[in-house]
């Protein structure tokens, strides 16, 4: 196994530090999706999580590590799109540390007020994530404080928490399709099976606006790619992390690309048949399920509904477009 992936061990030891939050999220395989696919289509609800997404795994193992080693920062600063951000202000307000989370302009307004609630100071800057990570990075090194990346071997440690639930739940999975942001997902499940030995494929969503992982994986290096999804800011990534892709390129079956209007048919079909509210990153794993539907008869299908932080108004304004 690669060694910045986490082994069983470090994924035993894991949940054990996540357990102390949050029990472990369930799995159903729900009939309504089930019989619009055409084959079994099991969801892992990282919904419902204490903020709505699976990144809070990670945020409490990572702050676990600084703790063993006796390197808790007075401060933390990073960047976020939101549910990295509302993961490091959940566990940084659980270790007295103070968070400082850069967002570009223009962030969702609810993953904002949300951050703050948990005593995050946010700073807007940028007009993308990048230029927001450049800043955080930029703020880190002037203030003498702890930058926490988007992946790190120690957040991994956490989210494979949840694909070791869903992989030991269902071990009958045949395939799991799961979204790509900045990799950690990702990544975390290609550990998760790994150390279990399980068979399932996994497949890479991306969303095609924002392709930096697609083009990188083609590539075979990073590559930078413009982002203008509307809809899935869980996923829009310019730059892809190198570390994370050189989990990916080797271990991925392969990448599906989903349009955002993809993504809002399956933000509609999530909510009326799990009556479950999917942000757009958190739909797009059902999304491009459904896109390779035809390929998929007769296989135990895994989606991960990863994260339910959707704006009010864009949520209403997505179900009220159903044509």
């Amino acid at each position: 196994m690669p060694q910045h992936l986490p082994t069983l061990a470090d994924i035993e030891h894991a949940a054990e530090v996540v357990y102390r939050s949050f029990a472990a999220t369930p799995q159903y395989r729900w009939a309504t999706l089930s019989a619009r696919l055409g084959t079994d289509c099991w969801v892992k609800h990282e919904n419902h999580t204490p903020v709505g997404a699976f990144k809070i795994r990670g945020g409490l193992t990572y702050f676990d590590q600084l703790c063993r080693r006796g390197e808790l920062p007075r401060e933390v600063i990073s960047a976020t799109r939101g549910n990295h951000g509302q993961s490091m202000g959940w566990a940084a307000r659980q270790h007295g540390v103070a968070c400082t989370i850069v967002v570009p302009r223009g962030n969702s307004a609810e993953k904002n007020t949300a951050m703050r609630s948990l005593g995050v100071t946010l700073i807007e800057h940028g007009s993308d994530f990048q230029e927001s990570r450049e800043h955080a990075m930029r703020l880190a090194a002037e203030r003498g404080a702890h930058m926490v990346p988007s992946y790190h071997p120690d957040l991994l440690r956490g989210v494979a928490t949840y694909w070791w639930e869903f992989l030991r739940t269902v071990p009958q999975l045949d395939v799991v399709y799961v979204p790509i942001g900045q990799g950690s997902g990702a990544c975390s499940a290609i550990a998760a099976k790994r150390a279990l030995g399980h068979r399932a494929r996994i497949v890479g969503v991306v969303s095609a606006h924002a392709t930096t992982y697609a083009d990188s994986i083609a590539a075979g290096r990073v590559v930078e790619a413009p982002v203008s999804t509307q809809l899935a800011d869980g996923m829009a990534c310019r730059v892809a992390d190198a570390a994370a892709l050189a989990v990916l390129m080797p271990h991925l079956d392969h990448v599906v690309r989903v349009s955002d209007a993809e993504v809002a048919a399956a933000m509609r079909v999530l909510f009326a048949d799990t009556h479950n509210v999917a942000e757009g990153a958190g739909a797009a794993s059902f999304a491009a399920a459904w896109q390779e539907r035809e390929l998929l008869k007769g296989q135990v299908v895994g989606t991960t509904l990863c994260g339910g932080n959707v704006d009010s108004a864009q949520f209403a304004q997505v179900l009220s477009s159903a044509s």
